[in-house]
C-alpha cells in the first residue's frame, strides 16, 4: 500500500461510517513516513476502526473489506478491527498522529485519520511477534525510522505479561 491508497481507504471508510477513522495496523506507518521502505508497505489491508462509532465497524468490512467489490476493484481494502485487538504501550491513544485529508470529491470538508505513532506501532509489532511483524520491525530499525532506546521505553509501557517476550525480540533484532 502507498500513501495515495491509504488516503483512499481512509476517505472511503470515513464515508461509510460518518466518523473519523483510527488506523492501527502496519500501514499506519504512512502517516508519519509516506516514503517508508518497501518492505514495510507490503500489506494490502488497512486495519481501521471508527473513532467514536465503534458499533459501525462491521459496516466498513461489508463495504470495503477483504473480497468486497472495493477490494476487487482496487486491490487493497479496509480490515475493520477494534481497539481491543491492539497490544500497544499504555497511553497510545494520546499519541495518535492526526492526518487530515480532503473529503471525497462529492463531499465538502475534511476527513481525519488518527494513526498509531511510529514507535507505538513498532512496539505493538514486537508484542505481536509474528514473523511478518518482526520483518516490519527489522526494516523500521534498519531504515532509522525508530530509535531502539525509545522502543525499550515503549516496551516498559506494555502490559506486564508482554514485556519479556517483546524485550527478547528487540534484542534479537537490534544486535
Amino acid at each position: 500500500m502507498n500513501r495515495e491508497e491509504f488516503d483512499h481507504v481512509v476517505r472511503a471508510a470515513a464515508d461509510v461510517v460518518g466518523d473519523d477513522i483510527v488506523v492501527i495496523g502496519s500501514q499506519a506507518i504512512l502517516a508519519q513516513h509516506p516514503d517508508a521502505p518497501e518492505e514495510m508497505l507490503r500489506s494490502a489491508e488497512l486495519d481501521v476502526f471508527p473513532r467514536t462509532k465503534l458499533g459501525a465497524a462491521d459496516e466498513i468490512d461489508g463495504a470495503l473489506g477483504d473480497g468486497s467489490p472495493f477490494h476487487e476493484t482496487f486491490g487493497y481494502y479496509a480490515h475493520s478491527v477494534g481497539p481491543e485487538t491492539l497490544t500497544a504501550p499504555a497511553g497510545w491513544e494520546n499519541r495518535l498522529i492526526r492526518v487530515e485529508l480532503r473529503a471525497a470529491q462529492r463531499k465538502q470538508g475534511t476527513v481525519v485519520a488518527w494513526c498509531l505513532a511510529t514507535h507505538d506501532l513498532v512496539v505493538a509489532k514486537l508484542a505481536a511477534g509474528r514473523e511478518h511483524d518482526l520483518e516490519f520491525v527489522r526494516a523500521a530499525i534498519a531504515s532509522g525510522l525508530v530509535d531502539t532506546e525509545q522502543l525499550r521505553l515503549g516496551i516498559d509501557l506494555l502490559p506486564e505479561t508482554e514485556r519479556a517476550a517483546a524485550r527478547e525480540r528487540l534484542a534479537a533484532l537490534s544486535d
